[in-house]
């Protein structure tokens, strides 16, 4: 199924879904395959297409990835406090909620229908800020564009980065090879428990536009 939204509509509703994933409904494989051939129509620096994406739907694999998830999630400082002027701007996004989600997916991601983690070759361990640039430019538009079309397709998405955490434990558990391929995140997909998304509060614009300078 492929909702009827507007480009607007998809890129203003498109949520990090978290409660609303239907963890009891299978995910077909020719969607996710719809999926990511869109994604890689997306751009990549000088065109290398060094992207590649792992999608884990066996249990007994996502069980294990979703247990090197949860021990990065769990790990000591982790996750580093938020200065007061994100506090400030995350308070607009109700971060109860955000946190809540967490939660939610710390206790059922094993059981999320498909794990998606996105990788590029080249890694960027202690890589100038050129470098690191066109790297990670070449593979999160792809990313970001396999979660436009799983929502086009009525599925739920979450930007995550807990199994980068140990992200070499990560790669043996699907069999990555650490050396030359780097992890982006990892995307739990699933049917959303209904499709009646919004669009989200956000600061307002005359706080994050700048013309001419900053």
């Amino acid at each position: 199924m492929t909702l009827a939204l507007s480009s607007d509509q998809l890129l203003s509703t498109t949520r990090a879904v978290r409660h609303r994933l239907d963890l009891s409904r299978p995910v077909p494989r020719r969607l996710l395959e719809e999926c990511v051939d869109l994604a890689v129509q997306a751009p990549s620096g000088r065109n290398r297409q060094r992207w590649h994406f792992v999608i884990v739907t066996d249990p007994e694999r996502r069980a294990a990835l979703a247990d090197v998830w949860r021990a990065g999630v769990a790990t000591p400082g982790a996750s580093e406090p938020l200065p007061e002027r994100d506090v400030r701007r995350a308070s607009v996004a109700r971060m109860d909620r955000v946190y809540s989600g967490t939660a939610h997916l710390y206790a059922h991601l094993h059981e999320v229908p498909a794990l998606v983690v996105p990788c590029v070759e080249g890694r960027t361990d202690h890589a100038p800020v050129l470098r690191q640039a066109g790297t990670w430019g070449s593979i999160l538009p792809a990313a970001w564009s396999f979660m436009l079309a799983a929502r086009a397709r009525g599925l739920g998405t979450c930007w995550t980065t807990g199994n980068l955490v140990d992200e070499r434990e990560s790669a043996r558990v699907l069999g990555i090879p650490y050396d030359d391929v780097m992890q982006a995140a990892l995307i739990p997909v699933a049917y959303t428990l209904g499709t009646d998304f919004r669009p989200a509060p956000r600061i307002s614009r005359d706080r994050v536009l700048h013309w001419d300078q900053f």
